[in-house]
Order: structure tokens, then C-alpha cells, then sequence
């Protein structure tokens, strides 16, 4: 396979290229060297901090070690995948966060962007849903157009007790049960390696469900590229051994203290210094529809990684910046104008790719109204490069700090590039923030108001202390 070749690998490097963030380009407004060298001794810590606790079940960063140990489960998923796409028509994931971010990314990314529509021919596998939400209606969709007989389900909890996947689980059960089919048939599970209820769920069927495991140490925003998302990917034709070649070249080129030779930490670094400027907005803005999902996944790693209330040594910090997903060209034309005349308080990431997946030549016409006819010879591939190329300018001419990262094309090995680039930036930015980077605090209060709300034996208490609390004023209604 090309990822192989060392020349191959060269040649789909991804790179970052921040030139639109710094003075030489912005003037006052952007980050001096002297800025860089200036933290550069919290740089190498944060590098060294992220380096020496590589693979920490404990720590939740065995993320970090994927794209190396997971031989034997891969080829595992490679061989279960080939058996679902023969046999079944539609390949649902039940999840939600990570769990369902992840998967639907990566089909965005690397299929046709109208997949299901295809006919079963030009798939060459089964239609795919990801199903991240519990609204009823949405439910509801999803069993006009699929028959469960026909669909394998994907259960993906850790704990067995995600509210959301397993009332999804209890539904789409219900409805196998009463059409006379064995759940095991089915489903599979992505779940703890020995716990939790689904492990509860396969013992009642004598351990016949097929399952997979969520490794420990792997949190589910970190975790695309363990089974949560190498077996959707898997089903779907991706090659997921190219998606963790690509992680793991990504790793090695981040593997200096240095922001000049490694991506990742210029990222972090970057971000850092924005942030002590005053910055609390992060825009993520790919210029691909098929990288669209990148940024929704981005929002989910970047805002639950990085917005913490304390930091270790328990000062209230309440950090992190606001990530906002954009979409070149069509944000152009909603949201640009804020980032080039509103407030200073943004850094722009555009996403850039060099070679898209076709060529669509522009036809020639209308010769007589300039304003059209100049198009006619160019290519769509052109434009919307000309566009990213100018967005990126017209907001380093309005001092307002940009920068870029570059995909030669997008296959299985940039995307596992571009992952990893966005969670090594993360789990940097956190050491620089002197943040549990890797739990979510606020997420689990939610958790436990829900199950409270909803009766769950064990949350009396949180009950007693919702329904004992001020009553909501009408005359604030209205």
C-alpha cells in the first residue's frame, strides 16, 4: 500500500502553515516571535508532560498508543466487517458524543457524499445511519427507511447505561424480538472488555453477542480510532490500517519540544497566546464538504477537553474558548463578515485541500456579461481554492489572526493525519492550561439531573433537591 513508501508518505503530508498569525503579517495584532519565546519553556512542559504519560489508562491517554497496539483487533474488524457488508442491507450505529461524532466524520469524509443514494452496486456495502439524538421524531425517520430484519445495529457504551443509547437499544430490541429474530443476529456491541450492562445483556444470551472492546484509557472523544469508529469505518470499505498509518506518521512528526518542527504544539502554542490576548472563540472552517463532519468533531474534542472550571492546583479558572464549526465557501457568505469587522476575539483554523476528489471544469458561456463569462475555462477546484486563498487574506488584511492547515488530498491516511494533528493540539493546549484535559465534570452533572428527573433508583437525593428548588417565576415568562 503507498502509505508504506516513504516517498508516498511525504507527498500526503499534512503541514500547518501559520503565517497569517504573526506580526511579520498582522502587525500589532498578531504573535511575535518574542511572544513564541516566551513560552517556550511551558511549550517543552506541555510536551514533555503529554510525552512521559504516552498510554496512561489512569490518565485517560491511552488515545495516545492506537495507532500502534491494535493489530490483532483490526484484522478482526477487517473480517467481521466483510460478513456484515454481505449480509446486511443497513449498518445503523446507535451512540452518542464521541461515539457517533467520530463514525459519522469519517463517513462524511471518505465516502460518496450522497453514499446512500447510490445504488447497492456502486456502494458495495450496506446504507449507513448514525443515530446520536433521542428526539422521537428522528427515531421514528430512521424505521420508515430501514427494516431492522435487514440492519445491523452498532451499540457503542462503555458503561451500558448512556441513557440515550440504550433507550435507542431498548427500542430497536423490542422491535427485532417481535419479528422473530435473535438479537445476537443482529447487533454488536462496543463496550468495556468486561463490565457494564451490555456485558450484563450478552450473559443472558449465553456470550453470543459479537463484541468489541472500548478500551479503558480511551476516552469517546478521543476515540475514532479504536473500535468505536474502525469498525462503521470498516464496514463502510475504509481502510482503517491506512487511517492509523496516518496517526502514527502524524505522531512522528510531532515528536520534538520545538513549535517549529512539531504541528501540534505550534497549534497549541498558538491557540495558548491567543487565548491570554483575549481570544475565546476557535472557528474551525474546512473548505470541503467532505470535511463538513471534521469540524462538529473538532467542536466536541476542543469544548469538553478544554472547558474546565479549576485547573490542578485548584484555582477557579473557568477555561477554554468557544469552538464554532464553519464551512467554506458557504460560511463566507454568513459568517465571514463578523470575523472581518466584528470583534478581535477570534482565531480562524481553515482546513485546505490541494487536490479534491474530482475535476469539474466550468463550461464556457455568457462571454458578453463579464461578470460570468470569466468563469467559463476555470474548474470548480479552482474557485473554491481561489475563495479559501482569499478568505484567508482579506482577514490578514483586517489583522485578524488566521491559520491554515494543509491536506494534499483527503484519503484514510491524511484523515488519520488530521486526527491525530487536532488531538495532540488538544491534549497540548490542556497541559498548557494546567487542565484535566481528559474528564468532563459538567457533562457528568447533567447526566445525573436526567437520571434524577427520570426516576433512576440511587438519585432520590438529586430529586429531592430539583424539586425543592426556587420555582421558576411567571412573571419571567413570556
Amino acid at each position: 500500500m503507498g502509505y508504506k513508501t516513504k516517498e508516498w508518505r511525504q507527498n500526503m503530508r499534512v503541514t500547518v502553515d501559520y503565517n497569517y498569525m504573526m506580526t511579520k503579517s498582522l502587525g500589532d495584532k498578531g504573535i511575535s516571535d518574542a511572544d513564541l519565546r516566551a513560552v517556550k519553556g511551558k511549550a517543552e512542559e506541555a510536551f514533555n508532560y503529554v510525552a512521559e504519560n504516552r498510554g496512561r489508562d489512569d490518565l485517560f491517554m491511552g488515545w495516545t498508543e492506537l495507532p500502534y497496539n491494535q493489530d490483532a483487533i483490526v484484522n478482526d474488524i477487517i473480517a467481521t466487517a466483510k460478513v456484515v457488508r454481505k449480509k446486511f442491507k443497513n449498518f445503523v450505529v446507535l451512540g452518542i458524543g464521541g461515539s457517533a461524532l467520530g463514525p459519522i466524520m469519517a463517513f462524511n469524509a471518505l465516502k460518496h457524499l450522497h453514499y446512500n443514494e447510490l445504488s447497492p452496486k456502486k456502494r458495495g456495502g450496506p446504507k449507513f445511519y448514525v443515530e446520536d439524538n433521542v428526539d422521537p421524531v428522528r427515531m421514528a425517520a430512521l424505521l420508515d427507511v430501514i427494516d431492522p430484519r435487514e440492519t445491523c445495529f452498532n451499540v457503542i457504551s462503555k458503561s451500558g447505561a448512556t441513557s440515550e443509547t440504550m433507550a435507542q437499544f431498548l427500542i430497536v430490541a423490542d422491535l427485532l424480538e417481535k419479528a422473530g429474530v435473535n438479537l445476537p443476529d443482529n447487533m454488536i456491541f462496543t463496550t468495556d472488555a468486561s463490565r457494564g450492562n451490555l456485558m450484563k445483556i450478552d450473559d443472558k444470551f449465553g456470550g453470543k453477542f459479537k463484541k468489541y472492546v472500548l478500551p479503558d484509557g480511551v476516552g469517546g472523544r478521543f476515540s475514532e480510532l479504536c473500535p468505536v469508529g474502525l469498525l462503521p469505518a470498516a464496514v463502510l470499505g475504509i481502510d482503517i490500517k491506512g487511517m492509523l498509518a496516518g496517526a502514527a506518521y502524524m505522531d512522528s512528526l510531532c515528536s520534538k519540544p520545538n513549535v517549529a518542527k512539531n504541528p501540534a504544539l505550534a497549534c497549541a502554542v498558538l491557540q495558548y497566546i491567543s487565548m491570554q490576548q483575549g481570544k475565546n472563540i476557535n472557528v474551525l472552517m474546512p473548505y470541503s464538504d467532505n470535511l463538513k463532519l471534521m469540524a462538529d468533531w473538532y467542536c466536541q474534542l476542543w469544548a469538553e477537553s478544554l472547558g474546565k472550571a479549576v485547573d490542578y492546583a485548584g484555582n477557579t479558572v473557568n477555561a477554554g474558548t468557544t469552538p464554532v464549526k464553519s464551512l467554506g465557501v458557504t460560511d463566507q457568505h454568513s459568517q465571514v463578515q463578523l470575523y472581518i469587522e466584528g470583534p478581535f476575539d477570534k482565531v480562524i483554523t481553515f482546513i485546505s485541500v490541494e487536490k479534491y476528489g474530482c475535476e469539474m471544469p466550468i463550461a464556457h458561456g455568457c462571454e458578453d456579461i463579464p461578470d460570468v463569462g470569466f468563469l467559463g475555462g476555470h474548474t470548480m477546484q479552482e474557485l473554491i481554492q481561489a475563495e479559501n486563498k482569499a478568505t484567508a487574506y482579506a482577514l490578514m488584511k483586517a489583522g485578524r489572526c488566521n491559520y491554515t492547515i494543509n491536506m494534499p488530498e483527503v484519503n484514510a491516511f491524511t484523515l488519520g493525519q488530521l486526527m491525530f494533528l487536532l488531538e495532540l493540539q488538544t491534549a497540548y493546549t490542556g497541559a498548557l492550561l494546567n487542565i484535566n484535559t481528559f474528564n468532563q465534570p459538567g457533562v457528568e452533572n447533567g447526566k445525573k439531573a436526567t437520571f434524577a428527573l427520570l426516576g433512576k433508583k440511587g438519585y432520590e437525593a438529586q430529586k429531592r433537591e430539583m424539586d425543592d428548588a426556587p420555582a421558576l417565576d411567571d412573571k419571567y415568562i413570556v
